[in-house]
């Protein structure tokens, strides 16, 4: 049974190759068919990487064809409108509705189970208010800031050209200069496609410090000061790492590197681009500190900031201690949920490594405000935030604002197809196929980007005035309900201002608090 159907393709060539040299037509039509069959049976039985197709010659082709269509069968016609994969039917559908203007309410009540473990929500008030604006905006910039930012509450999260195409990046960009919010370069440079429509930037430094790059892979202070006097570039991001692969570098191969990328990066054409993954210009939370101020004064007083997904607790701490100790605070710190996913990466860092969003945030939050100095800092919240429930989750755990990735993706076209490691997007968004991106219409994908980013700011402020409540930084833990599992989960440890150096510390801050030290990144003692 194993060769049954190599052995039917072989009988159907020959029968067809005797009736077409009898004159019968559809004998060579059978032959057309059967015979490039029947050698591709032939070379299975013959080659030797592949166990299954020497067992089953032709036929064991159809593995990898549902394989290979699999994403897309359970996308489309196996999964509920609540399965997440990772986003859900509901959630991908609400963006496309707020980019395109449509109907964006659902029918017959909610799809979610409202009495599992995780269930999130937020309490009504009996006496709701109606906010003036939807242009909800922060101020970043401390003390040392002589360029401070009136951010949006809600931009594009961080990015790459190379990881995205030219086109992509234009619409994302063209779109936030419609709607008047940040788009975050991400680490791979500021490309010709970000400059082109005049966008505010966020300029994310990375360790591989693209535009700034020394010859020898570090960090040249004149290149950077170069770029951050470009008036598009309104806040400069120090990237320790992402959620979708925190602690993980990378290689880009010279094979890969091409003309834009050169451009766009500064690194010769032809040699391995290197990113490691600690960053060579400090080793040390007093060198880093002293590394944002440095940055600071080199771009003219421009917000600086620096983003990382949460990893061991006593090494964030240790940087929080050596800005005490020098005096030296960053204008923002952008926490990224290890629930991040534009970054393709292995198996093991992207479901196995760092710290997911809420936690990440909470405990971010709180060290600031158990060291007393929260007042002195912005956070910023990125990890798959693309509605206005998520926005206000994000600010009731201690976010000023919120970056969205995969949601200005979906904006621009992203159906999920998880193939933006291929450079086969099949929207154009995840790949530098020339053929491929020109299905992306800047215009039409811009406008869309804008929309998207001003339905869910409504969206977000209608929810804002339900609570009682008419400006952002009303919404406090208090108003956010999570049911857990855990009764000892982080998220219900909050602190004091100047709590960490009590004797009432709680124990999940108390220990890694105990364990920091500013001169080093080691656990103390």
């Amino acid at each position: 049974m194993r060769y049954s159907v190599f052995a039917v393709l072989i009988a159907v060539a020959a029968i067809g190759a005797v009736l077409g040299a009898a004159g019968v037509w559809y004998g060579w039509v059978a032959l057309a068919v059967a015979g490039p069959l029947s050698a591709l049976g032939l070379y299975d039985l013959r080659q030797t990487r592949h166990s299954l197709l020497r067992n089953y010659p032709v036929i064991a082709h159809m593995r990898w064809l549902f394989e290979g269509i699999r994403p897309e069968i359970r996308q489309y016609l196996i999964e509920s409108d609540a399965d997440a994969f990772p986003f859900n039917r509901e959630q991908r559908s609400l963006v496309y509705q707020r980019a395109k203007q449509a109907v964006q309410t659902v029918p017959f009540g909610t799809q979610q189970d409202v009495y599992k473990p995780e269930y999130a929500y937020f309490t009504h008030s009996l006496a709701p208010r109606h906010p003036e604006s939807f242009d909800f905006r922060i101020t970043v910039g401390g003390a040392a800031c002589r360029q401070p930012y009136a951010i949006s509450l809600f931009n594009v999260s961080a990015m790459s050209f190379g990881a995205l195409s030219g086109n992509a990046i234009q619409a994302l960009n063209k779109g936030a200069k419609l709607g008047g919010f940040a788009h975050d370069t991400g680490e791979g440079g500021i490309s010709r496609y970000h400059r082109q429509h005049g966008g505010d930037l966020i300029w994310e430094l990375g360790s591989g410090y693209f535009g700034c790059r020394a010859d020898d892979g570090g960090f040249d202070p004149d290149k950077f000061a170069k770029q951050a006097a470009d008036p598009q570039i309104r806040m400069i991001e120090v990237k320790l790492s992402q959620g979708a692969k925190p602690g993980h570098g990378g290689v880009l191969p010279a094979s890969k590197i091409t003309p834009e990328i050169v451009e766009a990066r500064g690194i010769p054409m032809g040699v391995d681009c290197v990113s490691p993954a600690a960053h060579p210009a400090f080793s040390t939370p007093v060198e880093f500190v002293h590394f944002l101020r440095r940055l600071r004064e080199l771009s003219a007083g421009k917000p600086v900031g620096f983003k990382l997904c949460v990893g061991h607790p006593h090494e964030f701490m240790a940087i929080v201690k050596a800005m005490t100790q020098e005096d030296i605070y960053p204008d923002f710190i952008v926490v990224d949920g290890s629930e991040g996913g534009t970054g393709a990466a292995p198996v093991e860092f992207t479901n196995s490594v760092g710290m997911p969003l809420r936690e990440g945030l909470h405990f971010v939050n709180m060290t600031l405000v158990g060291a007393g100095i929260r007042d002195r800092i912005r956070i910023g919240a990125s990890g798959k935030i693309i509605s206005g429930a998520d926005i206000a989750t994000a600010l009731a755990l201690g976010a000023d604002w919120c970056n969205s990735a995969r949601g200005f993706m979906f904006a621009i076209g992203c159906i999920q197809a998880r193939s933006c490691h291929t450079n086969r997007c099949p929207t154009g968004v995840a790949t530098q196929d020339p053929t491929r991106q020109r299905a992306l219409v800047v215009p039409d994908k811009a406008v869309r980007v804008a929309n998207f980013h001003r339905n869910t700011l409504v969206g977000f402020g209608e929810m804002l005035g339900a609570m009682g409540l008419d400006r952002p930084d009303g919404i406090t833990v208090d108003l956010l309900h999570l049911r857990t599992s855990d009764p000892a989960s982080l998220l219900h440890s909050r602190l004091t201002p100047g709590q960490l150096s009590r004797p009432d510390c709680l124990q999940p801050f108390a220990l890694p608090w105990a364990e920091a030290q500013a001169a080093s990144f080691a656990r103390a003692g």
